[in-house]
């Protein structure tokens, strides 16, 4: 037998055992939960669901407290008054869902797509939403004092009456936001892009100067 045809032999062997150990491997499902779709009110304070499913699902009221939601999908769920305080959502996503006076004070969503979003009247202060995906986010009268925005985008996103005081808004993407009357004290806007933002009524930081317009001097 020739040297070649020993070595095609041993490739589909491998190949074969490779095929094989895939078909073999268990799969693990997504988490579900049982209550889905209506899960108002239930307590999962602390629960493991990494990559959990959890679309369209009614979690008004829910108790999420440090809960592990990393890669999670909440794509038009209903958040409403829930409580994700310390939770873990990292590179959750959460476009359309409904987060309205959600308590999310230090919660992880570095990284989390909040596009279109219904976070008014919610409670971010201390969330770390480094790299998060916020355009046309509704955030109302948000609390946002100290979050971490570095990196994010809030292309469009409704921030009026919104508390920014203290929070890291380095190199934000904020092209035409709206921020009136929101409150920016203190806060860090080093290479933030304001382009087109409405600032009426906004209290600036003291040293924020705005970029000059093309062509100016």
């Amino acid at each position: 037998m020739s040297t070649a045809v020993l070595y095609a032999i041993v490739l589909i062997c491998v190949t074969a055992l490779v095929w094989l150990a895939w078909r073999s491997y268990p799969v693990v499902p997504r988490p579900l939960l049982a209550c889905q779709p209506r899960c108002a009110q239930t307590d999962l304070s602390g629960q493991d669901l990494t990559q959990a499913d959890l679309s369209h699902v009614d979690l008004t009221l829910a108790n999420l407290r440090g809960a592990d939601l990393e890669q999670a999908t909440f794509v038009l769920a209903i958040l409403s008054s829930a409580s994700l305080r310390d939770a873990k959502l990292r590179q959750a996503d959460l476009s359309n869902a409904r987060l309205d006076q959600a308590d999310l004070r230090r919660a992880d969503l570095s990284d989390a797509v909040l596009r279109s979003a219904d976070l008014r009247l919610a409670d971010l202060r201390e969330a770390n939403l480094q790299g998060a995906d916020m355009r046309a986010a509704l955030l109302g009268d948000a609390r946002l004092d100290r979050a971490v925005l570095i990196g994010a985008l809030l292309v469009d996103a409704q921030l009026e009456g919104a508390i920014l005081r203290r929070a890291d808004l380095r190199n934000a993407d904020l092209r035409k936001a709206n921020l009136r009357n929101a409150d920016l004290r203190m806060a860090d806007l080093t290479g933030a892009d304001l382009t087109g933002a409405d600032l009426m009524g906004a209290l600036l930081p003291h040293d924020y100067a705005p970029a000059p317009a093309d062509g100016a001097p």
